[in-house]
């Protein structure tokens, strides 16, 4: 295993709670179905009336873009990030992680203010203003992972409409694909994460500081000791304590909450959690079966797992 027990448990915590809030925001912005009797006929008639996103985030379902368009997009995304690290555009990287941050907080809370709210929109807004700018300006690893568990939820509303069952299928392949090369054959993904924990101190997705115990003894000893015969010279080494670093990407978070978004507007609430519930045993698999101090991408594991409860939910309930 890679990470101590209790760190692996709060990880998979975090994963899981961000998939169920994920579906209460899906379900909140899910179209609404009304049976009408059409007064030309007399026959009954459903009708699907969209629920709007706020700010303007609304996507037309009757014109969902191709795949090859949404791919597009995804590499425009990487690749300008790519850039922006390459050069050390630091301000402009905050100022995005920003912007997408205060977006998707907002929508998310919006979802679950508008029942009781005719202004939830600018309420949540004014509510994500102060955290994203804490997120990102002011890092905190509560803040940071309290946020991030609802901001993928509002991620993910924006991008279901644009897909369907088969789209979804192939975006997780690619995906997967290119989490393998980015991970075991480029580095990318190591050379991103360091990048912004180590200069932006703003990282997308979640992460978990924690110190070993055989590390924790030597911090007990250093702390506990006021005897000469520990140097200086070695106290001033002990105080040098490399912390582990448990960490979780958005992307491994973020698509298996798209792909049982699309299931739940397509198929209903049993396919899709067993959607997560897939998700969840790979990335389980992933943590336990991991070894230290080796990178492993998260997307095909997770994939194999989503895959498989797609697999039973065909044979079950679809």
């Amino acid at each position: 295993m890679k990470h101590k027990t209790s760190i692996t448990i709060i990880i998979l915590s975090m994963f899981l709670i961000t998939q169920f809030i994920g579906l209460l925001v899906i379900h909140a912005y899910s179209p609404i179905s009304q049976t009408i009797v059409n007064p030309q006929t007399g026959e009954t008639e459903k009708l699907s009336i969209p629920q709007e996103l706020p700010f303007g985030f609304s996507a037309d379902e009757e014109a969902k873009p191709g795949l090859f368009s949404i791919i597009f997009s995804f590499i425009i995304a990487i690749t300008l990030i790519s850039i922006l690290i390459r050069y050390k555009w630091k301000s402009a990287i905050r100022i995005w992680f920003f912007a997408v941050t205060v977006i998707a907080l907002a929508i998310t809370l919006n979802a679950l203010l508008k029942i009781s709210f005719t202004n939830s929109s600018l309420i949540s807004l004014a509510i994500a203003l102060p955290f994203g700018f804490l997120k990102v300006f002011r890092p905190s690893m509560i803040i940071h992972n309290a946020t991030e568990l609802l901001i993928y939820p509002g991620i993910s509303v924006i991008f279901i409409p644009l897909l369907n069952f088969w789209t979804i299928i192939i975006l997780l392949i690619i995906i997967s694909i290119y989490d393998m090369w980015a991970v075991w054959h480029s580095g990318i993904m190591q050379k991103m994460a360091k990048f912004q924990m180590e200069e932006l101190k703003v990282f997308g997705g979640f992460f978990i500081p924690y110190i070993p115990k055989e590390l924790k003894a030597k911090i007990k000893k250093l702390k506990n000791s006021k005897s000469k015969s520990i140097s200086k010279k070695e106290k001033e080494k002990n105080k040098k304590i490399k912390v582990n670093l448990a960490i979780l990407g958005g992307g491994d978070v973020v698509f298996p909450l798209i792909t049982a978004g699309v299931f739940l507007r397509a198929f209903g609430l049993i396919p899709a959690l067993l959607v997560i519930a897939g998700a969840f045993a790979g990335l389980l698999f992933l943590l336990v079966s991991s070894e230290k101090k080796k990178f492993y991408p998260a997307m095909p594991f997770i994939t194999v797992g989503i895959f498989l409860g797609i697999i039973i939910s065909w044979l079950f309930f679809m």
